[in-house]
C-alpha cells in the first residue's frame, strides 16, 4: 500500500444537448448548476484542485464570474473524457496523480461519493475506479441504467444495459446499477483515450467497455450514496427538493 497522490477533479462541461440545451447553466435554487456541481466536489478533502472544463464561452464567462476555475477547452472532443484528459494536460497532472471525471450534471453529488472513488488509489496497482450501487430487478430492467457485475476482489467482469446477471429463476437481486463517475491514474486516461473502440463498446454504448475489451481493471466501489442526474428540464424541481432536504439536515 502507498499514500494516496496528488488528486484532482475535473468537470467537463457542455452547451449543447439534445434532451436539454444549455443545461450547465439552468438555474437550481437561483444558482447555476455548475455552480451546485463545484461546490459540492470542492468539498471533497482529497483533491487539490477542482476545475470546469468547457468549450463554450457562455459557460466559461459564467464560471469565470462565479469565481470557479474554468479551462477553455478544444470544441472537436467527441466525449467528456478526451475533454478531461485536455483539461488534466493543462494542468500538467503528473504520470501517477489521479483525475476524477465528475459529471457536470450531478447537481446533488454528495462529496461522500468523490472520496470513496479515490480511496482504493493508495494501491498503486489499482488505475480506474467508478461507483456502483444496489438496484431491484424492476430498476435493472431500465436500460437507460447501467448495471455491472463484479469478480470477489470487486473488479468489474462486465457492463451492460441488459439485466446482468439474467434472472433464470426470477430472483430479484442482488443487481448493481453504476454510478458514471470516474477516477484514473494520468497515465491510464491518456492511454484510454489513444485505444481503438472495440465492438462491446459500439454494440452497447459504453465507452467503459473500451477498458475491460483492452484488459484494463475497473476496480468498482459499491457505495450507499445515489446522485441525481439532470437529463432534462422537468428534473430541476426534483433535485431542488434533494438540495432543500440536504441544507435542512445539515
Amino acid at each position: 500500500m502507498t499514500t494516496l497522490p496528488k488528486c484532482y477533479g475535473i468537470i467537463p462541461t457542455r452547451y449543447a444537448s439534445s434532451r436539454f440545451e444549455g443545461k450547465p447553466l439552468a438555474l437550481i435554487l437561483g444558482k447555476p448548476m455548475i455552480w451546485h456541481v463545484y461546490t459540492r466536489a470542492r468539498q471533497c478533502p482529497e483533491l487539490e484542485q477542482v476545475v470546469l472544463a468547457t468549450d463554450d464561452d457562455r459557460i466559461f464567462n459564467t464560471a469565470r464570474q462565479l469565481e470557479i476555475p474554468v479551462l477553455m477547452t478544444s470544441p472537436d472532443h467527441s466525449c467528456g473524457t478526451e475533454r478531461v484528459l485536455e483539461a488534466a494536460q493543462i494542468l500538467k497532472v503528473p504520470a501517477d496523480g489521479v483525475i476524477l471525471n465528475i459529471q457536470g450534471d450531478e447537481p446533488s453529488l454528495a462529496p461522500e461519493m468523490l472520496s470513496e472513488l479515490l480511496g482504493p488509489f493508495s494501491d498503486s496497482a489499482v488505475q480506474v475506479t467508478t461507483l456502483a450501487h444496489e438496484i431491484t430487478l424492476e430498476q435493472a430492467k431500465n436500460p437507460d441504467l447501467v448495471k455491472v457485475v463484479l469478480a470477489h476482489d470487486h473488479k468489474a467482469l462486465y457492463f451492460s444495459r441488459s439485466p446482468i446477471p439474467y434472472p433464470r429463476d426470477h430472483k430479484d437481486g442482488p443487481y448493481l446499477g453504476h454510478i458514471g463517475l470516474y477516477g484514473f491514474r494520468m497515465k491510464t486516461l491518456e492511454k484510454f483515450v489513444g485505444l481503438k473502440k472495440g465492438a462491446l463498446e459500439q454494440r452497447e454504448k459504453l465507452e467503459q467497455l473500451r477498458l475491460l475489451e483492452h484488459g484494463i481493471s475497473i476496480q468498482v466501489v459499491p457505495t450507499s450514496y445515489q446522485g441525481y442526474g439532470v437529463d432534462r428540464p422537468e428534473d430541476i424541481a426534483v433535485v431542488e427538493e434533494i438540495l432543500k432536504k440536504s441544507a435542512s439536515a445539515a
